[in-house]
């Protein structure tokens, strides 16, 4: 899509055991550098989020996750760190375990606007896998390994941060302020009311069941005792009750394997007790409460025969059944991430993927836009709606659902004979009301209109593999659209001209000059590679020479142009509101950007490195969930960024590797979103 071929072709764990306990079994078994955010989304127009819903009340079930990779990452890679949460908009990371299996002192403070990370100080001691709190301006941070397991209390303070580094007094120091009344690692901390509560672990050599209380970091009581014993477990505080999911066995016969055991502390009660299982054993997960809701995100899980593997899966628990409801999931799978909430918004820094630290960070958040918990396809973007995709390198088009599931299929051994021989979809749109879809094929030279889901051509226009200017010919054809009065308008890249087609074939209105590729409004234009329709009856045009955009009546007067200078492709721009409008920059990096009728940039998300990084994307258009998605063509994938936040929350495709296969593509170029009403959300304008 955008991308006339001159321009393209210049471009060149081992081993498990499943632990799947029963109640019984469970009382039995009881025995980089980078942290610039080079790479993130820019706020120009000090966009905030348009999205925040959180789980509503009864009988409304409970918000699905938003989930999203932020474009940017912490200075190095780091597992089993402490964090809490910092300054407004910030979190603090304490300790951790480094690639070289060494425990760091090192304090990092996140904005999580920029993602920019500052060293902030240092602990009085190096640790890892300690649990962690913020209490009374301090960062109260509980036993853990130094690599032999500690009862050591530090206690770093949060108050000055704003500050810091360069403050009065420099960097901060940790201080010793307490001890532990035993040695204790691979826990994890809740907090009710002012309150700390200290859970799972091991002394180095066998559990501690024991829940401690405290207040300061330095007395501690004994709130309740767990039945199931467990090192690693995701603990978190929800309606008064500290939720305890799965963890590591430390001694039994699956000692060293998850277990799939829920357990409930009830502080006030001074009890603790089994309260479900969870759909597969896990150790190593997230666990936190963001906007009323609990989550568990990731960690380890048995894998097929021995061994375990890291899982992206996210689930949302529901107090009143005591059961995980699957509300999406990580953009990347991780185990052994430091967690905490900032804002409206769960953050999960490192962690270890296939054993090794890694250095990102991603978010999660419930978000009702994206769905429903425990409904199929909970955590899509488009949740609710079918995505239709123009997977070009395939020649093929697909339909998938909101789970990513294929069903439907263009061409296929039940399709209609083709005679137009169906090759190269550039793009694809829904007409009609979603009863059929029409699709531009650039290097076949031809426009289709087939019904849907029959696939039966009904329409056509152009002569396939025969580039020409003489009526009924097109060269590279790029972004047919029907209109709602029936009319077909197309922007024919090589021919510099855009065309709008009656439906008997014949051109009731040509802009430009054919063979004139030069930006001279209203006579003739660039190769323009994008004629979007908009609301009041105008043409949205991109022009590839000379980075133009500009707008045209229907009888080919200029309304305004302006000229992109950070932009070297601009593809297919789209209106987002008065004075708002949308484009992909196609390159490498490309880049998604917002802008003025003057030029101005609104909004740009440009990562040059990372997942997040964009090769030659083609087309960009906003969700109903506030989201932008985006053909990420030499990716061999689709992705949907949150503009919020820069985090990459969905993607199709395997990265930079084209293919055939289950949730693989080859350079899609093209999409659309079909609402169940027969809707067509991203081009309103249309037929």
């Amino acid at each position: 899509m955008g991308n006339p071929v001159h321009r393209r072709r210049a471009v060149t764990a081992g081993v498990a055991v499943v632990v799947a306990f029963s109640v019984a079994a469970c009382w039995n078994g009881g025995a980089g550098s980078g942290g610039s955010p080079a790479a993130s989304g820019t706020h120009a127009s000090g966009r905030t989020g348009t999205h925040q819903d959180t789980a509503s009340g009864p009988g409304h079930g409970l918000a699905a996750a938003e989930s999203g990779l932020l474009p940017w990452h912490l200075p190095r890679p780091l597992s089993r760190e402490a964090v809490v949460p910092g300054q407004p908009g910030q979190f603090v990371i304490l300790g951790g375990l480094t690639s070289g299996d060494a425990s760091t002192a090192d304090v990092y403070t996140v904005t999580t606007a920029t993602g920019k990370v500052r060293g902030t100080g240092t602990l009085a001691a190096p640790v890892h896998d300690a649990a962690a709190a913020a209490s009374g301006g301090q960062a109260l941070v509980l036993g853990g390994g130094t690599p032999v397991t500690t009862s050591r209390v530090q206690s770093f303070p949060l108050r000055s941060l704003r500050s810091r580094p360069g403050g009065p007094g420099g960097p901060a120091t940790g201080t010793t302020t307490g001890s532990l009344p035993a040695p204790r690692s691979d826990s994890q901390a809740a907090t009710i009311g002012g309150t700390v509560y200290l859970v799972g672990g091991y002394d180095g050599s066998k559990p501690d069941a024991t829940v401690l209380s405290t207040t300061d970091g330095r007395t501690f009581s004994t709130t309740a005792t767990l039945p199931v014993p467990v090192r690693y477990p995701a603990v978190a505080a929800i309606g008064g009750r500290i939720m305890v999911f799965g963890g590591q066995a430390v001694t039994g016969p699956h000692a060293g394997a998850p277990v799939n055991v829920i357990q409930e502390v009830d502080p006030a009660r001074h009890t603790a007790t089994i309260a479900g299982t969870l759909p597969e054993p896990l150790a190593g997960a997230a666990a936190v409460t963001v906007g009323g809701e609990l989550f568990v995100a990731g960690g380890k899980a048995p894998a097929a025969g021995q061994g375990t593997r890291t899982v992206s899966t996210i689930w949302a628990y529901d107090p009143a059944s005591r059961k995980l409801l699957r509300a999406g999931q990580l953009q990347a799978p991780v185990s052994h991430a430091g967690v905490t909430v900032a804002g409206s918004s769960a953050w999960l820094a490192g962690g270890e993927a296939g054993g090794s630290p890694v250095n990102s960070v991603q978010m999660i958040r419930p978000n009702r836009k994206f769905g429903t918990a425990g409904a199929p396809g909970a955590g899509s973007p488009y949740f609710g709606g079918k995505l239709l995709v123009a997977d070009r390198g395939n020649n093929r088009l697909l339909l998938l659902n909101a789970a990513g599931h294929i069903v439907w299929r263009y061409p296929s051994a039940s399709s209609p004979r083709d005679p137009k021989r169906f090759y190269f979809p550039d793009d694809a749109f829904f007409t009609d009301h979603g009863t059929a879809i029409i699709s531009n094929q650039e290097q076949n030279e031809t426009i289709i209109k087939m019904a849907y889901p029959s696939g039966k051509i009904i329409w056509s226009y152009g002569h396939p593999g025969q580039p020409g200017t003489a009526p009924g010919y097109l060269h590279e054809p790029d972004d047919a659209y029907q209109l709602k009065n029936g009319q077909i308008t197309v922007a024919d890249a090589q021919n510099c001209r855009v065309l709008i087609i009656n439906p008997n074939g014949t051109v009731a209105r040509q802009i430009g000059t054919d063979g004139m590729c030069v930006h001279n409004p209203p006579s003739s234009m660039g190769s323009p590679n994008g004629d979007t329709p908009l609301a009041d009856g105008n043409l949205l045009v991109s022009e590839i020479n000379g980075s133009w955009v500009s707008e045209y009546t229907p009888t080919g007067k200029l309304a305004w142009t302006v000229q992109l200078h950070p932009v070297s492709y601009p593809s297919d721009p789209q209106q987002l509101g008065p004075d708002k409008y949308l484009l992909a920059d196609y390159a490498s990096p490309g880049q998604i950007v917002e802008f003025s009728r003057q030029g101005k940039i609104l909004y740009r998300y440009h990562p040059a490195s990372g997942l997040g990084e964009l090769n030659h994307p083609s087309l960009v258009e906003m969700l109903p969930s506030g989201v932008f998605m985006a053909n990420d063509d030499y990716n061999d994938r689709m992705v949907a960024i949150d503009p919020a936040t820069g985090a990459l929350v969905w993607h199709y495709g395997v990265t930079g590797k084209a293919g055939r296969g289950p949730r693989m593509l080859n350079t899609p170029d093209g999409f659309d979103l079909l609402l169940p009403n027969g809707t067509t959300p991203t081009h309103p304008a249309t037929g």
